[in-house]
């Protein structure tokens, strides 16, 4: 060891003198960069010090300060980020409810038609391979995703898949009109 300059010791989060220093050092930095995220003063200090106390629960060992440093700001941009899209997500959610009009009109013409479709849905539907026709129905109607569909049949997930497309397909065929309303 060469007199004058020591190693940097290891700063451990669980230690009350080591979170001090990161906690003093690292905070205005990381309070910055929340901040240009989150566009909210309170919620950035809110999300810098969930960040510490995440590191204080792990009890994070870094081996320097500049460690310490990139981890809170890779911990911390995520939390802002996600709490960014989270009030994205809330205020589409908010305004969707708020502002869309919910009414809906429907005519004699309209349900005729409707009841029409379904009709010719239905029978084409009907006219198709049993083996397409039941994969179809339960990924439409029941809901099932492919995996679900394949254990519930004894069959590959990639057969699900192709007997779907070639139901889809044969659908098609059979009901040879666009301006068929299935919802």
């Amino acid at each position: 060891m060469l007199l004058g300059k020591s190693e940097p010791a290891e700063l451990k989060c669980a230690d009350l003198v080591d979170f001090r220093k990161i906690y003093n050092s690292t905070f205005e930095l990381l309070f910055k960069i929340s901040v240009k995220i989150v566009l909210d003063e309170e919620a950035a200090e809110d999300l810098v010090h969930d960040s510490f106390i995440k590191a204080s629960e792990k009890e994070m060992v870094f081996p320097s300060m500049n460690d310490a440093t990139y981890w809170l700001i890779r911990v911390v941009k995520n939390a802002s980020l996600n709490y960014a899209k989270r009030k994205i997500r809330e205020s589409n959610a908010y305004h969707k409810a708020l502002y869309e009009d919910r009414r809906q009109f429907n005519s004699g013409e309209v349900d005729y038609l409707k009841g029409e479709s379904k009709q010719i849905a239905l029978e084409a539907l009907n006219k198709l391979p049993e083996n397409l026709r039941e994969v179809l129905i339960l990924r439409e109607y029941a809901d099932m995703n492919y995996k679900e569909i394949g254990a519930q049949l004894g069959i590959t997930e990639g057969n699900v898949k192709i007997r779907v497309f070639r139901a889809r397909a044969q659908l098609l065929k059979l009901i040879g009109e666009e301006d068929v309303y299935l919802s």
